[in-house]
């Protein structure tokens, strides 16, 4: 995954942010956080299922692991993210929705890909949702 990451970075960086920016509909995202152990800046490629001008939703799924993935461990420990899209990068600060936000936005994320019901399907682990919206 990490190689696979790591090229799909390149192509988009090399192509401006035109080739390989979506997965079908879902725009592809750069998610940029800083660790919450060392201080670093981390990159990490997600989709945003929901999305608009302002706002972008993303999905801590990690493929139905039982654990969270280390991108929303670092958000959650410093909100003020930064994500590139299409090529041009917005500072936006990212919360995990609560349970009825999550309700409402639930069914738009499994029409957007069915995938992410059979994520939550294979964990006991509530895979959090995670709106991103400008300081």
């Amino acid at each position: 995954m990490k190689t696979m990451s790591l090229t799909h970075r390149a192509v988009l960086k090399a192509s401006g942010g035109r080739l390989l920016a979506s997965f079908g509909p879902i725009p592809v995202v750069e998610l940029h956080t800083i660790g919450r152990s060392t201080g670093k800046r981390r990159t990490t490629m997600l989709t945003a299922p929901i999305h608009d001008r302002n706002r972008f939703v993303l999905i801590a799924s990690k493929g139905g692991s039982d654990r969270n993935p280390q991108w929303y461990l670092n958000l959650v420990a410093h909100p003020d993210i930064e994500l590139t899209v299409h090529g041009t990068t917005k500072k936006l600060r990212a919360r995990t929705a609560d349970a009825a936000e999550k309700a409402t936005l639930w069914p738009q994320i499994v029409a957007a890909y069915k995938g992410y019901e059979g994520y939550q399907q294979k964990t006991s682990r509530d895979i959090p949702v995670v709106v991103c919206e400008p300081r």
